[in-house]
């Protein structure tokens, strides 16, 4: 696992699902107390019509699975609306 020791290190790093589909770009972290708390990402165009249409997300630091030569987060962190689109995940 590659350790990052500067957020400025992942912003601008693409962002991936852990099924391999393209999200979008890291913009910036958010932080509380030192810590990150969640991520902005500016969406895709593959993404953009799940969120309404808007250019960025805030995905919390829970949903990220890996920080490395590319961003990975989980396909929780999609809207459920997408869910119907996207195989393997569970119903709510």
């Amino acid at each position: 696992m590659l350790k990052i020791k500067k957020i400025s290190d992942v912003i601008g790093k693409k962002v991936f699902t852990d099924a391999g589909d393209f999200f979008g770009e890291v913009e910036e972290a958010n932080l509380v107390n030192n810590r990150v708390e969640s991520w902005r990402v500016r969406v895709g165009s593959g993404f953009s019509s799940l969120f309404g249409g808007a250019r960025g997300v805030i995905i919390p630091h829970s949903y990220v699975k890996s920080i490395g030569d590319v961003f990975v987060v989980s396909q929780f962190a999609m809207p459920s609306s997408g869910r119907e689109e996207m195989p393997g995940l569970p119903e709510e």
